[in-house]
């Protein structure tokens, strides 16, 4: 979907901002940059919408080269959510969602009926929000229709630079849970940058680290958990390792579920909860069992909520 062969960055001043990466976002996956400050991460993001021009190298979305596309065309097929929100303070909520496909020539009704289906994905009630301006809206709310924005002529990518970063820890955390389920029905290629290791860990179905405009890892959230590449990676997973280890029988009536959920594989409630992740690689579920029996049904999710909710150490990188 998103190629980046061998793509550098360097500014005037001679600074190196993106050193020679090579990268490959499938179609279809939530796409994590995480990095210290001045990494590369939001430079690399800003240069798949052209924000950012590239030094050398080249970025490919599905085998065409982003200098071959009309910059317009480029940036009206792919949704951009900012840190700061930049809702256009004089419009309501309805006028702020329909600038794209007003730009797209689409018509009026169809135009009302898309605002319509997004206030609604995004849990904002259509009739309450439509006609209400920015300032009559939390943060939260305001972040909600950054998103419906950026999906309002249904790109195939959507970029997300620190979305969730300025808001209150409570509208994080609830934004958060709220994308998990929205990413299962929008079925977009997402582009993620967070300073936040928990965000990554929760959201991501691929992680990309970066260190001085370089890769450090690539990987699932799975595979930074158990498979850290150097002392680095280790620094900001924090006690989030240590919390592999505890048996899924101490841990059992918090993240085992006892719904119908389909699966082919069984583990004993004397494994870990490294083991169980493990093992989530591979299957959507995993089936928990005792010498009494069936316990439940374990997902991968479940598994990753609970690391970040009980992770102490490490998650943030400054």
């Amino acid at each position: 979907m998103i190629t980046f062969q061998d793509v550098t960055k360097t500014y005037e001043d001679g600074t190196v901002a993106v050193n020679n990466v090579t990268l490959d976002i499938h179609e279809g996956e939530f796409f994590v940059l995480i990095g210290p400050s001045g990494c590369g991460k939001t430079t690399t993001l800003k240069m798949i919408n052209r924000l950012h021009t590239i030094s050398n190298g080249d970025i490919l979305i599905d085998g065409k080269s982003i200098s071959e596309h009309n910059i317009h065309e480029l940036r009206w097929n792919i949704g951009y959510v900012l840190q700061q929100i930049a809702l256009f303070p004089h419009m309501t909520i309805e006028e702020n969602i329909a600038i794209v496909p007003e730009l797209k020539s689409w018509k009026k009704a169809d135009i009302t009926k898309r605002v319509d289906e997004l206030l609604e994905l995004v849990g904002l009630e259509p009739d309450t929000y439509r006609k209400r301006k920015p300032s009559e809206l939390s943060g939260g709310q305001q972040q909600r229709v950054g998103v419906a924005r950026a999906l309002a002529a249904n790109p195939p990518i959507i970029l997300m630079d620190e979305p969730f970063s300025a808001l209150d820890p409570l509208s994080r955390e609830q934004l958060q849970q709220d994308f998990l389920k929205l990413k299962e029905k929008i079925r977009k290629t997402i582009v993620f940058v967070t300073h936040d290791m928990n965000e990554a860990l929760i959201l991501g179905d691929r992680i990309c680290l970066m260190k001085d405009g370089e890769i450090v890892q690539v990987g699932t959230p799975e595979e930074f958990l158990n498979k850290p590449k150097n002392d680095f990676v280790k620094s900001f997973i924090g006690n989030k390792q240590s919390i592999l280890l505890i048996k899924l029988e101490e841990i059992v009536s918090e993240v085992v579920s006892e719904q119908e959920v389909e699966s082919g594989v069984a583990l004993d409630q004397e494994a870990t909860l490294g083991d169980a992740l493990e093992l989530l690689q591979h299957h959507d579920a995993v089936t928990i069992t005792s010498v009494n029996g069936t316990l439940g049904v374990l997902t991968r999710q479940k598994v990753l909520q609970y690391i970040y909710k009980h992770s102490q150490e490490g998650g943030t990188i400054t």
